[in-house]
């Protein structure tokens, strides 16, 4: 793989994931409230507001990208380059994954703010 690839790869794998956490739709313990479904798409646009590849994010690609280009010097069938795009790729998806993650966290907790019993 051509380092060039590299920041349209990663691009595609944020896309991939931009809202998958935003767009999450709990679960209530009863039946919904009338004010549900506008509290839901409240809790999600604040969940939407947080950018996906903060500053946790490019942390993990630029450790993933350092440890990827010490294992790939360190093997004589690779080359730092490659081991750090790789490294980079995985360390970005993991981050991205978090956010997702903190995401549909903020929803939750938002909905149980808003008095909705949420149970996962």
């Amino acid at each position: 793989m051509k380092p060039t690839y590299l920041p349209l790869l990663l691009a595609a794998i944020l896309a991939a994931c931009a809202d998958s956490g935003a767009n999450y739709r709990p679960i209530l313990d009863g039946t919904p409230t009338p004010a549900y479904e506008a509290d839901l798409a409240a809790c999600q646009q604040l969940a939407r507001d947080q950018r996906a590849f903060d500053q946790e994010t490019a942390a993990a690609a630029v450790l993933g990208a350092g440890a990827g280009a010490l294992l790939g010097a360190a093997d004589d069938d690779a080359d730092a380059a490659g081991g750090a795009i790789v490294g980079a790729l995985a360390g970005g998806t993991a981050g991205a994954v978090n956010a997702n993650d903190r995401r549909q966290e903020i929803v939750i907790e938002c909905l149980r703010g808003r008095g909705h019993l949420v149970v996962g």
